[in-house]
């Protein structure tokens, strides 16, 4: 199983990111005032400097977070940790407590906004001070403060729910049929080992949710003298987001959601619903293009003939994989075919060669691509399982059936046979994973649409094959002073990869009221690489 993760960088290669290996405009109104970002922190005193309580979550000023690549950002940052209960509910005393690291990267502004911007995390279970070089990259923090908090479990967090062995099992095992049963079941034999060290640690396992991270954002806010912020939440970070604001409204300004997955929604039948859409985009844009068409035609037919035929008989290659001492085999089947293009989205412009290539029976680059992203140090050891499978089975699986992703899957793609349609893009095994990770379901409110005032933006991408383009507007459509933007021609999380996103996203938090969205006119699809 994969979480619904962004990429952590850009990468001008026919590589797949290591991240992605492991998703209408409303009315605003005027007059949104910006209160002082730390007008309770002590006069004059620098976000995040002073130790404060706030009910039960305190913040104390200290040193940066370890992480698991260098982050230079961090030199310059304003770090620390809060303290909140591992589950605030049930007995009140004496309950076990748990500690999320903290990193505030200054505006490079000096006359920055009061307001500050926090960043909520992907996944789910990415760390957010992980994320610190996309948000910088995207000049996020020019003209505010950007607040970074782990969310629980994950590993700059105190306890961290990383499962090393878990992510080992998929990469050491490229060689299996990807949606093979036998497959299935030694995953879950993998999860189960999972769960059953972290409960013997003490952990909770329950407490490791939506509704437990939105009140730790929500202490955070006050922990840190803030009477008022805006969030920015991408992928899994815009479900937490929108539960955020529905929970604990008071003190937002504004809320930009980028890669939208609404709780209402979240499962394997939106992924399916995602997989469509970012896939067709990317085979229209190809057909529009005269050199494309000429050289790839009926791209879509042929992609979906190749789902079936691979998982009838699937393909056995062996590749060269950078890092690694010896040449490494894969299997390829029609699920996992379905699995890379998913990722291969954020390089869209090699795609049609890469499918063109395996239809001639020359599967190398696509297993290159699948290989490289696995067996990637950034893909072992750094997602919290606990947190991903704590959200995944309280939150989704007890909303939605198997049968019910099957069904989403056939309305769109009616030629997958059964075994593909039964593993959802990015989130293979889950039901069977959840049943060995025992865990509590949510109450139903977790599914409620969020309604709200507060003015947010939501962006989409065009060519987003994980969480579905038409979410966006999905949730826009009850947020009353919402701006909904599609960015043509780019994959999961714009921010990440398109400068008129970055240029939008930051407009907008300086005037929530009017975003600018001019750059959005001179955007040009790619040109798609076209092969021997």
């Amino acid at each position: 199983m994969t979480s619904l993760s962004p990429p952590r960088r850009r990468r001008a290669s026919r590589r797949l990111p290591a991240t992605l290996a492991g998703a209408t405009a409303g009315a605003l109104v005027v007059g949104l005032a910006a209160l002082p970002a730390h007008a309770e922190s002590g006069a004059g005193a620098p976000l995040g400097t002073v130790a404060r309580t706030a009910g039960d979550a305190r913040f104390e000023p200290g040193p940066c977070p370890r992480t698991a690549d260098p982050i230079p950002d961090l030199e310059r940052a304003r770090c620390g940790t809060l303290t909140v209960p591992e589950k605030r509910s049930g007995h009140r005393g004496g309950r076990k407590k748990i500690t999320l690291a903290v990193a505030i990267i200054p505006a490079v502004n000096r006359t920055a906004a009061p307001d500050p911007i926090v960043w909520l995390a992907g996944g789910p279970g990415d760390d957010a001070v992980s994320e610190i070089p996309m948000a910088v990259a995207g000049g996020l923090n020019r003209d505010r403060d950007v607040i970074f908090m782990s969310q629980r479990g994950t590993y700059s967090a105190d306890p961290e729910l990383t499962c090393r062995n878990v992510d080992e099992f998929v990469a050491d095992n490229l060689d299996l049929v990807f949606g093979a049963p036998s497959t299935g079941r030694l995953h879950v034999e993998e999860t189960r080992k999972c769960h059953d060290r972290l409960v013997s640690r003490g952990v909770d396992l329950s407490a490791y949710n939506g509704t437990e991270s939105s009140a730790d954002y929500d202490g955070l806010r006050k922990a840190l003298g803030i009477r008022q912020w805006n969030v920015f939440g991408i992928s899994y970070g815009t479900d937490l987001a929108l539960q955020y604001m529905r929970l604990h409204p008071k003190g937002i300004r504004s809320v930009g959601i980028d890669g939208v997955l609404p709780p209402s929604l979240a499962g394997g039948a939106v992924t399916w619903k995602a997989a469509r859409e970012g896939f067709d985009s990317i085979f229209e844009t190809c057909a529009a293009q005269p050199a494309c068409n000429t050289r790839y035609p009926n791209l879509k037919a042929t992609f979906e003939r190749l789902v079936v035929e691979l998982e009838a008989r699937p393909v056995t290659t062996t590749v060269t994989v950078p890092g690694q001492p010896e040449p490494v085999k894969v299997v390829l089947d029609g699920g996992l075919l379905v699995n890379w293009l998913t990722f291969a989205s954020h390089l869209a412009a090699g795609v049609p060669r890469s499918i063109d290539e395996l239809a001639h029976g020359n599967p190398q680059r696509i297993a290159e691509q699948y290989a490289g992203g696995k067996l990637s140090p950034q893909a072992i050891g750094r997602v919290s399982h606990g947190l991903v499978f704590g959200i995944f089975c309280s939150e989704w699986t007890p909303f939605e059936s198997e049968e019910d992703v099957i069904r989403a899957g056939r309305s769109l793609f009616p030629s997958f046979p059964r075994s593909v349609l039964a593993n959802a893009p990015l989130l293979s095994w889950m039901h069977a994973d959840c049943r060995a990770w025992d865990v509590p379901a949510a109450p139903p409110s977790i599914r409620d649409v969020t309604v709200s005032d507060i003015p947010t933006l939501v962006l989409s991408g065009g060519f987003d094959a994980q969480t579905a383009p038409s979410s966006g507007p999905y949730a826009a459509r009850t947020l009353s002073r919402s701006t909904a933007v599609t960015v043509p021609y780019v994959a999961h999380v714009v921010f990440a990869d398109s400068s008129c996103a970055q240029t939008i996203t930051r407009s907008f938090f300086n005037t929530p009221t009017a975003p600018d969205r001019s750059c959005l006119s001179g955007l040009q699809p790619p040109t798609f690489e076209i092969g021997p």
